[in-house]
């Protein structure tokens, strides 16, 4: 599985040729963005969608503004250099603008780190980075984009990857939502 990266500061605006696509509406408590400046991205914006949204209700956070930007590997290899310092393409980056607690929502059982909080934050994924990974991990295309935006989004929520330990409870709750949403249509 390819490094995954997570930074706070803001990028300097949308990757260059983005637009917004249309697609089904998530719960009004989650507005979800997403913007495509590649022919690469092997599925649709309204399944980004879905997929952003089904990681937000099951982390049950209370209200999310989220910006997907889908690119090819030169603009995540421009973004990554420029807000991280790393000269490579990469498969996601994540942003967190804000978390703020919502002290309105009872914290729930299973605990999860993203319960009750009012997100703000973008992510931008590789549909190139996707499309060349996936025959690797036995998948296709969009499975890849898929987990990368859930990878990204559990970010956003709190998760993290940098020791073992940290590692396998974000692999763990990335299976168990790859599992939620193969129970969902398209």
């Amino acid at each position: 599985m390819s490094t995954r990266k997570q930074s706070s500061p803001r990028p300097a605006g949308k990757p260059a040729n983005s637009q917004a696509s249309a697609g089904s509406s998530p719960p009004s408590r989650y507005a979800i963005q997403i913007h495509r400046s590649t022919r690469r991205a092997p599925t649709s914006a309204a399944r980004l969608r879905q997929v952003v949204a089904a990681v937000l209700h099951d982390e049950r956070v209370a209200a999310a503004e989220i910006s997907v930007a889908v690119v090819d590997d030169a603009e995540i290899h421009r973004v990554n250099r420029e807000h991280l310092d790393h000269d490579c393409p990469t498969d996601v980056i994540s942003f967190l603008y804000s978390a703020a607690t919502d002290a309105t929502v009872p914290r729930s059982r299973p605990l999860r780190r993203g319960a009750g909080l009012a997100l703000e934050g973008e992510l931008v994924v590789s549909g190139e980075t996707a499309t060349r990974a996936a025959p690797a991990h036995c998948g296709t295309p969009a499975s890849e984009l898929e987990l990368y935006i859930i990878h990204g989004v559990l970010h956003l929520c709190g998760y993290d990857d940098l020791t073992p330990t940290e590692r396998r409870v974000m692999r763990r709750r990335e299976r168990e939502l790859i599992a939620l949403l193969a129970r969902q249509p398209d």
